[in-house]
């Protein structure tokens, strides 16, 4: 029984029918600080109902109830305050811990349904910047923290490897491009070509006309166009594949948006069945008005598809293929309206299961506070942001531990870890600057400060001979383990609130605030002192580093164990 539920249960003893268990225990609060108790009641809402004052409530309710399992129950002002039996929660916590080892926190909520996730999805021919992380590793960590709970992930790749964008990086290729040049640096080349069409069509827009003419000629299947299109998808999925690597991230499938250029007429046919395709100046358009929405664009005057065709067939192929329970899509907050038409349109058709898709959206990354854009130039490339996230934790490594075996390995760790957990630690609404230099810090609010926390209780641990702890006592009578201790029995919660949110930064948040707690207690107690409770201090040493790894690995960040 968790903490919680004692409460609830001793509560609603006293209160019979006043109020029951499940609105009991949705009031149920965390005082601020644990001078104040460990659980508290409010007891406003019965105020009207029991016609007196809440402190007077909070002072009755503690007269009467039964204090057996908590150390004591007191009433401040309009709450009841609990303190839980410190050591026997603390051992039960331990035992719990130590028992699951990285399983703890599992659960089996989702009943291992299939929950497809769109995410990442660069566009071919372009290289993969610091725009591309968000979707990339909130994906990850979101199909991580699915799995935790019962859930099966399918992580897709759903690339952009179709659209008007290549019919004019066609024409730039035929108007400047060298083979030589392409084959050399494949993807640099290519984004200069295609920066520099869109600087020159400024003057000339008549070569926007031109590229969506070798779009349509791409469309029609002409053979140039067709050679054009699969080099540069070829060459640019081996540079992707790269960088996933360095991440350490996998995908499942691939299809990317060209793979839906067979499946779009079954859905203009189901759209002309059902009457909801309308004419406008030449375009085929759905209207929306209905949904308080402009109306969709469903194949354009030249008769070329659009997105929304492409990701309508997607919707309905990976509701085929998967036969999900949700289907998320890890895209930027301003294609929030293209969702929710995409949504209204399906719903439209028919299909009950349009209320299982759900638009993951997420804020801007920006550099010294201006937006990162292709067609602008203004790229930072991911690759680049690595690789010095990776040097700088090497230079503080060098400084820290010179003598640390595979040095190079553990940079890569912490380097490649502080750039992930510094997306993830912020609320995924949020749009946030980025500054190398504060993200691979080892103190404050990092990634580092969590993997050191991690690997400081591993050395903790081996200076004592990593112990076999089954079967010892896990009684802890220091209270200065109880900050910690309530922190890891918090972790199964956490694991349930962060998919419920669909916010990792809720295990990111988690993993500072152990390790915040865990520090203190480190600092303030004598862990390896030999007494009847050396045991079980270790078994807290080893349960906060086996909650901080498996917290870590949820966001798709690694734990050395030295640095």
């Amino acid at each position: 029984m968790d903490n919680k539920t004692q409460v609830a249960n001793a509560i609603a003893a006293v209160l019979g029918d006043q109020l029951s268990f499940d609105d009991i225990i949705v009031k149920i609060e965390v005082p601020k600080t644990s001078d104040l108790g460990d659980l508290a009641f409010p007891t406003f809402m019965l105020a009207k109902t029991m016609h007196k004052a809440p402190q007077q409530i909070a002072a009755g309710i503690v007269e009467e109830i039964n204090k057996d399992g908590f150390e004591k129950v007191v009433a401040m002002g309009p709450y009841v305050n609990f303190f839980l039996d410190k050591q026997v929660v603390g051992a039960n916590i331990l035992n719990e811990v130590l028992s699951a080892g990285a399983d703890y926190g599992n659960n089996e909520d989702g009943n291992h349904g299939n929950v497809p996730i769109d995410m990442s999805s660069p566009n071919i021919a372009k290289p993969m910047s610091m725009g591309h992380l968000r979707s990339t590793v909130i994906g990850n960590a979101l199909a991580n923290i699915l799995t935790k709970n019962g859930y099966n992930p399918i992580k897709i790749n759903h690339l952009g490897d179709w659209g008007t964008q290549f019919g004019k990086l066609m024409v730039a290729y035929k108007m400047w491009g060298s083979e030589e040049a392409v084959k050399k640096d494949p993807i640099n080349t290519l984004v200069k070509y295609y920066v520099r069409f869109h600087e020159e069509a400024k003057e000339k827009p008549e070569m926007d006309d031109e590229g969506r003419a070798w779009f349509k000629k791409l469309e029609d299947g002409d053979a140039e166009a067709q050679e054009l299109w699969k080099w540069f998808r070829d060459e640019s999925l081996k540079e992707f594949l790269t960088l996933y690597d360095e991440l350490e991230i996998t995908f499942d499938s691939f299809n990317g948006e060209a793979f839906y250029n067979d499946k779009m007429d079954a859905v203009i046919d189901t759209l002309n069945e059902k009457q909801l395709l309308v004419e406008s100046q030449g375009a085929q358009i759905v209207d929306l008005e209905k949904y308080n929405l402009p109306v969709a664009m469903i194949k354009r005057t030249d008769g070329a598809t659009l997105y929304m065709t492409r990701d309508l067939a997607a919707a309905i192929y990976r509701k085929n293929e998967y036969n999900f329970v949700k289907s998320l899509y890890v895209v930027g907050g301003e294609q929030r309206e293209h969702f929710q038409q995409m949504k209204a349109i399906l719903k439209e058709m028919g299909y009950a299961w349009s209320d299982d898709i759900e638009h993951i959206p997420f804020g801007l990354i920006t550099v010294d506070g201006k937006k990162l854009s292709t067609r602008s130039g203004r790229i930072i490339l991911l690759q680049d942001v690595l690789d010095d996230a990776v040097k700088l934790a090497g230079q503080q490594i060098e400084e820290k531990n010179p003598d640390l075996a595979n040095k190079e390995q553990v940079a890569r760790e912490v380097g490649i870890g502080a750039v992930v957990f510094h997306d993830l630690k912020n609320e995924r609404l949020n749009n946030f600057d980025f500054s190398l230099a504060e993200v691979v810090r080892f103190e404050g609010d990092t990634g580092p400060y969590v993997q050191y926390s991690h690997a400081r209780a591993q050395s903790i641990l081996r200076k004592a001979g990593n112990p076999d702890l089954a079967g010892v006592d896990l009684k802890i009578s220091d209270e200065a383990a109880w900050d910690t201790l309530k922190a890891l029995a918090d972790f199964p919660a956490t694991v349930r609130r962060a998919l419920r949110d669909r916010e990792p930064s809720i295990i990111a948040k988690y993993a500072l605030n152990l390790s915040r707690a865990y520090n203190k207690y480190y600092a303030n107690s004598k862990i390896l002192t030999d007494d009847t409770e050396k045991p079980a201090r270790l078994a807290l040493v080893k349960s906060v580093a086996t909650v901080l790894a498996e917290s870590l690995r949820l966001l798709g960040v690694h734990a050395p164990n030295e640095m």
